[in-house]
């Protein structure tokens, strides 16, 4: 019985062994193209940065009409608001100016908000160039950054980190609790826009995937550890009547 049971337990070892490669590379890759994924969609807002940017400075009642068109020709984009020695003096949405002007003076590059007056219960996503006076200011809803993330089907679990805030593909920072991403856990840190992907498997799931695996390999197996029992028989056998 033991020499059946040596592929059997052999071919267990090694599915676990090329599971756990599997998640850990998903993991990695993955992670990856949340980055590419979402530095896609935070440049689609900056370019609109750039192509309103030589608005700015310029009265609000000159401009607030082209700005607002160009909201509504962007299915991106939420709201744009010009800013004036870092405080904003025209937006499109109904957010209070004192508002919009703090995310304008703390200097960051983007930042994701839960507290928009005209918004209450939205995820919002600010973008800016920090160091440019005047300045622009593009908001999106957060639901893009959702649907970026649930392009990635395959039970892993991405969450994007702005400062002390998160969000992923089912909710944010306003849950009882974060989701869980305890095995294979990779992250990485933007380099264009400063937020983090962390990606992960929940509690168990290594474990209920070599589960399946195993319904579907596990028959193979035990006929591989038959036929060994079986070859060893018949060399014993003629073995024995050789010596006879």
């Amino acid at each position: 019985m033991s020499i059946g049971s040596i592929p059997v337990l052999s071919g267990l070892l090694m599915m676990d062994y090329q599971l756990e490669r599997k998640l850990e590379e998903n993991a990695k890759v993955s992670v990856q193209e949340a980055v590419f994924s979402i530095d896609q969609a935070l440049g689609r807002m900056e370019a609109d940065l750039d192509m309103i940017l030589p608005l700015a400075g310029k009265p609000c009642d000159q401009v607030l009409d082209t700005l607002e068109q160009r909201v509504a020709n962007s299915p991106h984009l939420r709201s744009l608001i010009l800013t004036r020695d870092q405080q904003a003096y025209c937006a499109t949405d109904m957010d209070p100016l004192p508002y919009i002007s703090a995310f304008s003076q703390s200097g960051r590059q983007t930042e994701l908000a839960f507290d928009a007056p005209s918004s209450p219960n939205a995820a919002i996503i600010k973008i800016q160039r920090p160091h440019n006076d005047p300045g622009i200011i593009a908001t999106a809803y957060g639901r893009q950054l959702r649907d970026e993330l649930r392009a990635f089907q395959d039970g892993l679990t991405l969450l994007l980190e702005f400062n002390d805030l998160y969000i992923w593909s089912e909710g944010d920072s306003r849950d009882a609790q974060r989701p869980s991403q305890v095995e294979f856990t990779e992250r990485t840190i933007s380099q264009k826009y400063g937020y983090v992907v962390i990606g992960g498997y929940p509690k168990g799931y290594a474990a209920q995937e070599f589960r399946l695996s195993l319904h579907q390999v596990l028959p193979s197996l035990v006929l591989v550890g038959v036929a060994s029992m079986f070859i060893m028989y018949l060399g014993l056998t003629i073995s024995a009547k050789k010596k006879d």
